[in-house]
């Protein structure tokens, strides 16, 4: 979760006090960790994190604060999701831009059909959630299956059940609207010159199998995280 938080500072995810982590607890399934208020991505470490309860209090870990709206959120997916054991919410720049259209990406390429059938939207953006009822219906938006959704005009969420599987699809979401955006710069302002070739429901279907299952985004993730390792001599584990 740590070595999770150090790629995505390294990545130019961080963005303030905002984004958070959570992961549910292995030992009591009702309690999740999530990452204090107001400490910089690039600086978080194993001792920093903070368990909590279904209620928000704090049950074990660091006896810090934090984020409520990164609660709300979270714990509505524990809630509903016992598959869902990681989550990632970050105003990354390049999902923060394509949730302004409130819709999912095209199938544009191999990477992007890894979100074939698994990217949600949630379209009622209601500003900063600090209301449970909102948490609830971001939690309806996402489904009994969906493990990534696009959340208009604020960003994305990613889920797995691991921190490797959660965090590799937030990279990979956030590439893939990279994609998206220069895709649609490039047709605009009516496509004459150039046409988008989206791949077919049963080629993108097949993708989504070999590409995006959970053994997979744990490698996609691996390199990553043995790389931050060796950049940081694991100075994130304590």
């Amino acid at each position: 979760m740590a070595g999770a938080f150090r790629i995505f500072a390294k990545l130019g995810f961080a963005d303030g006090a905002s984004g958070h982590i959570s992961l549910r607890d292995p030992v009591e399934p009702d309690t999740f960790w999530i990452n204090p208020y107001g400490v910089h991505f690039g600086l978080l470490t194993v001792s920093d994190m903070v368990r909590v309860d279904a209620q928000g209090v704090r049950v074990g870990g660091a006896d810090k604060l934090i984020n409520t709206a990164g609660f709300i959120i979270h714990a509505a997916i524990h809630e509903r999701r016992p598959d869902i054991n990681a989550a990632c919410h970050l105003h990354s720049p390049f999902a923060r831009a394509w949730s302004n259209f409130g819709r999912p990406i095209d199938m544009l390429n191999q990477d992007s059909c890894m979100f074939y059938g698994d990217l949600a939207v949630y379209a009622n953006f209601g500003g900063v959630v600090f209301a449970k009822e909102e948490g609830a219906r971001l939690a309806d938006a996402l489904g009994p299956t969906t493990k990534n959704i696009i959340l208009q005009n604020h960003g994305s969420l990613t889920c797995g059940g691991t921190v490797a599987e959660a965090a590799a699809f937030f990279i990979a979401l956030e590439r893939a609207c990279h994609c998206q955006l220069l895709t649609e710069a490039a047709v605009a302002p009516d496509g004459s010159q150039l046409k988008k070739t989206i791949v077919g429901n049963e080629e993108a279907g097949y993708t989504k199998r070999t590409t995006g299952s959970p053994e997979v985004m744990y490698m996609q993730f691996e390199p990553e995280y043995r790389l931050i390792l060796k950049e940081t001599q694991g100075d994130f584990l304590t």
